[in-house]
């Protein structure tokens, strides 16, 4: 594909699989997000994850710093917003120009993220893991189906709020696990819900955007 923002691909952009838009958390295209990615590709589709952060300058991140969740804090708060969802949203138009199938595939910043590219150019799916940023974008109406998911120990966002304005989304709450419950690291992984989730999607993508694996 060719692109002016930088990304990452799985699969080859000439092939007739179903593109899939995912979307980093704060912590940038990471080695987790790299791995979800692939996961997907194994499924049956062709996989960007573009680089969000390009247009800043300091934005490495180390996962095993004991700063990193402030510092990235940092960086995504120096972040353009709308011309975050336009480079989000150019991305999504070059996936649709292939004509096989869409989805937005977005965690925490990228929930968020992919729930506004979403209303603005409608993919064929939306799955958001803990949008950070849904609270102030509920106004907005993606017409896509879409699949959320939420720990309902989260400290972050406020579920009980967010839940009623996601009318006629499939929503999924997982007892005991709280923000970024899908991340890996230590202070975030809850296994069990990771695992429900992840097989939650894949049977949502199966259902609304299926691939010849399917």
């Amino acid at each position: 594909m060719t692109l002016e923002i930088p990304f990452h691909e799985w699969g080859s952009a000439g092939s007739d699989a179903p593109g899939v838009l995912l979307l980093q958390e704060i912590f940038g295209v990471s080695d987790y997000i790299k791995q979800r990615a692939a996961d997907l590709h194994a499924l049956g589709y062709y996989v960007i994850a573009p680089e969000i952060y390009w247009r800043l300058d300091d934005t490495e991140l180390d996962e095993s710093a004991p700063d990193l969740l402030p510092r990235a804090m940092g960086i995504v708060q120096r972040l353009d917003w709308d011309q975050a969802v336009a480079d989000a949203v150019s991305v999504l138009e070059q996936l649709k120009s292939r004509g096989s199938g869409t989805a937005v595939v977005g965690f925490c910043f990228g929930g968020g993220l992919g729930f506004n590219v979403s209303a603005v150019s409608s993919p064929d799916v939306l799955i958001s893991y803990y949008g950070s940023a849904l609270p102030r974008l509920l106004d907005l109406r993606p017409e896509a189906p879409a699949l959320h998911h939420f720990g309902n120990e989260d400290t972050f966002l406020d579920v009980d709020a967010i839940v009623p304005a996601l009318s006629g989304a499939e929503v999924h709450r997982y007892d005991g696990a709280g923000h970024a419950f899908d991340n890996p690291l230590p202070m975030f992984h809850n296994a069990d819900a990771s695992a429900l989730a992840w097989r939650r999607t894949e049977d949502f993508l199966a259902r609304h955007l299926p691939t010849s694996q399917g």
